[in-house]
């Protein structure tokens, strides 16, 4: 099973779990503009809006975890 980690590309964490979207649009954090996916890393966009190492840490954890419950 894959993981998520903060330097997976957001890109490939859209691609990979779909539904990490809402969540992050929940916590402030655009995964889409226009359209069109935001380039960098979960870690780059977390920061840019502000958030430390412990709340990047809990956004991977939490994202780990809907990962998980998607792979039935």
């Amino acid at each position: 099973m894959k993981k998520i980690n903060k330097e997976i590309l957001i890109e490939d964490l859209v691609n990979l779990l779909p539904e990490s979207v809402t969540y992050l649009m929940e916590k402030g954090i655009r995964c889409l503009r226009c359209g069109e996916p935001i380039w960098g890393t979960l870690e780059e966009a977390a920061v840019e809006k502000g958030f430390d190492e412990n709340q990047i840490d809990a956004f991977v954890e939490d994202l780990n975890e809907m990962l998980s419950k998607s792979d039935k």
